[in-house]
């Protein structure tokens, strides 16, 4: 048998059919009554899932569009009839014929109060969106007094890629899930202490440099209130230069592999002054390894030759 047989053979065996896209089981519709109003949603969706289909705003602070709710914050808490308590719509599951009020005195109240116990104790200044739901909501933090500042205390810079500055964190547990078994798997940081002692913490305490921390930053992306923050926008907050309303979005790219992550360059005066990628992207879901989200300084190096 010469070689152009056995090419021929080989090529014979080579499955030329369509290939089937896999596809998720069919769900039945679930009806519900949200604000009044009679929709459908799939079996197996949450109240949150439900709200945002009809466009309806529920404020979140712990709950991440890539991770498993883990019902911390209580901010996003609706009324559902015949249930005794507020229930966080992030994890509970719609059921036939569930009744919702999501903007009841007694949310309102409830969410007031979270807001007011969160805001006095941590700050919330780089957290979007919290500014107007304190307006909206009339939560006044600072009729705790200024004692409440229960964790205060320095910002801790020991890379050039990121700062940690707990006084900002609500211990929503956010970058524990993502820096373990829900994305990287590095196990480099978890929640150490209890009760007011709690907080977030390498293994044994020991400095992020020496720790397992791979530099991914997929805990800043998962960060709901600036927490864990690139090292150059803490930068540019202390010299007063971010603006946000001032900066531009672009999608490219990452040229470091073939794996084909989506970067979002965050460009402010030209220049890069943070990278993410989107969510809702099928490669990358927001997480990046440490090239893709840290590797943009050569990009703007100006001692190059």
């Amino acid at each position: 048998m010469t070689q152009t047989d056995t090419a021929r053979i080989d090529t014979t065996r080579i499955d030329t059919r369509p290939q089937e896209t896999p596809v998720g089981l069919p769900r039945r519709a679930v009806t519900i009554q949200l604000d009044g109003h009679e929709i459908k949603v799939p079996e197996g969706a949450t109240i949150l899932d439900a709200c945002e289909s009809r466009g309806t705003a529920v404020p979140t602070l712990c709950y991440g569009d890539t991770l498993d709710p883990v019902n911390a914050c209580r901010l996003c808490v609706v009324e559902v009839e015949n249930s005794r308590v507020l229930v966080p719509s992030c994890s509970r599951k719609v059921e036939p014929g569930m009744v919702v009020h999501t903007d009841t005195e007694r949310v309102r109240h409830s969410r007031k109060m979270v807001l007011e116990l969160l805001g006095s104790s941590v700050d919330l200044s780089a957290a979007p969106s919290v500014a107007g739901w304190m307006k909206q909501y009339g939560a006044d933090p600072t009729r705790y007094g200024e004692i409440a500042k229960t964790v205060k205390q320095p910002v801790k810079i020991d890379n050039e890629l990121y700062v940690r500055d707990y006084s900002r964190c609500i211990l929503c547990y956010k970058c524990v899930d993502a820096c373990g078994e829900q994305w990287q798997n590095s196990f480099a940081i978890t929640v150490a202490g209890r009760g007011f002692d709690a907080h977030i913490s390498t293994e044994f305490g020991v400095e992020l440099p020496e720790s397992a921390c791979v530099y991914c930053g997929n805990c800043i992306a998962v960060c709901p209130t600036g927490a864990l923050m690139f090292k150059t926008e803490h930068d540019m907050r202390e010299l007063g230069t971010w603006d946000e309303s001032a900066q531009r979005q672009t999608d490219t790219i990452c040229p470091y592999c073939g794996v084909g992550c989506t970067l979002t360059l965050h460009t402010q005066d030209n220049e890069i002054v943070k990278v993410t990628s989107p969510l809702d992207h099928s490669v990358t879901s927001g997480n990046l390894c440490i090239k893709g989200r840290f590797g943009f300084q050569h990009v703007q190096n100006h001692k190059r030759d």
